[in-house]
Formats: C-alpha cells, sequence, structure tokens
C-alpha cells in the first residue's frame, strides 16, 4: 500500500486566508491535491490543525470529492510546531510502507512525478525514501516520499530535541536524493513543485491555469 499525506495546517499569513481552502477555478485547493494523488496512492491522510480543524476540513473534502476518495484525518501533536509535526502525525496514521509527504497548496501537482519518486522509493525498501533535489542542493522536503517508519520516528526525535527544520529529520533517515532533472520527462516545466504562498503566486498560477485550459 502506498499513503499519501497532505498538510493541510499552515497558518497562512502571507496570503491572509485559510490556503487549503481557498477556491481554485472553482475548487478548494485541498481538493485538487487529494483528487491528483488518489491515482497514485490507495490511502489518503489529511493532517490539521487541531481537532476542530480536522472536522471543518472534513466537511469540506466530503462535500467537494467523489464519492470513491476517501480521505482518513489527523492533527499536529504539538500544534503551531510546523510540518516535522505534520508529517509526524500523518505518518503514525499512514498504513503503507512509503508515504508522499505534500503541502495543500499545489495546484499543478503531477501524479507522474509522484508515481516515480515512489518508484525510486521502493527500489530500496531499506532506505529512507526519495526526495528531489535541485541543481542549487536545495531539497523538495514537502514533494518526497518517505519509508514510514524511519520518518516518523526521526520527526519524533526532532521534536524531541526542540528541532523545528524539516531537514534534521530527513537527514537522519538516508534518503535517496533525485535528480529534478530526471523528473523533467514528467512535467516540463516542473510546475509540480509550484506552491502558493502569497497572492501574486495566486494570481501566477491562475494565469498559467488558464493557457493549460487553452490547450
Amino acid at each position: 500500500m502506498r499513503t499519501a499525506v497532505i498538510l493541510a495546517g499552515g497558518a497562512s499569513r502571507r496570503l491572509g486566508a485559510e490556503k487549503s481552502l481557498l477556491l481554485f477555478d472553482d475548487k478548494p485547493l485541498i481538493c485538487w491535491t487529494a483528487e491528483r494523488l488518489s491515482s497514485v496512492a490507495e490511502e489518503t491522510i489529511v493532517v490539521a490543525r487541531d481537532e476542530a480543524h480536522s472536522r471543518r476540513l472534513e466537511r469540506v473534502l466530503s462535500a467537494s470529492l467523489p464519492g470513491s476518495i476517501k480521505p482518513a484525518f489527523a492533527w499536529d501533536s504539538l500544534p503551531g510546531y510546523g510540518p516535522v509535526a505534520g508529517i509526524a502525525a500523518g505518518l503514525e496514521r499512514a498504513r503503507g510502507e512509503f508515504a508522499f509527504a505534500t503541502a495543500c497548496d499545489l495546484p499543478f501537482l503531477s501524479p507522474r512525478v509522484v508515481e516515480r519518486l515512489f518508484i525510486e522509493a521502493e527500489e530500496d525498501p531499506d532506505g529512507g525514501g526519495a526526495v528531489p533535489v535541485h541543481p542549487n542542493g536545495y531539497f523538495e522536503p514537502l514533494h518526497c516520499v518517505y519509508h514510514r517508519k524511519k520518518m516518523q520516528q526521526a520527526c519524533e526525535k526532532a521534536m524531541a530535541a526542540g528541532e523545528r527544520r524539516i531537514f534534521a529529520p530527513l537527514q537522519e533517515i538516508g534518503i535517496r536524493h533525485v535528480a529534478v532533472d530526471l523528473l523533467r520527462p514528467l512535467d516540463g516545466d516542473l510546475l509540480t513543485f509550484f506552491n502558493l504562498n502569497t497572492r501574486e503566486d495566486m494570481e501566477r498560477a491562475l494565469a498559467l491555469w488558464a493557457k493549460r485550459k487553452e490547450r
């Protein structure tokens, strides 16, 4: 089994609104993410800020997703701690040996890229997973397949040490580096990594979306 973990607990301060529920082409952003991941993972887990936020997301998703897609829900054990806590909460609930962890704000998320990352991770079942790496050395830790047990333990260790950087547990697990150029044949412009942090990002994404629809 493969699992997808969607982190939806961020505060979205720069956007000034609940990022996961922002409408993108008349559908909440998180729904685009959940739908795309359903084609490559048998299980989807949405991680909220807290239990009340989880119930709110569950209502939105159940009203907007096809009936065949039924995410499970979890929430941060340490509210406000950041993605390390979110990933730990999602992986604790997950059943798959490997899990793709991502944010809720990727309108161009490519299932083909996610599939390739799962394949890369599964080729080394004793490894820590597979993470995309840019030519400048920048990692994509929220567009990454993790070995569930290893990353969960590494995140818990990081939280116990007060470490908030997601790069810290990632370094602990012996993860495979996947050059983004190897993913370009699957997603020519690498828009799969395009996330929305500002209103300017949203405007650019909508313009790109309109061009894609025209084609």
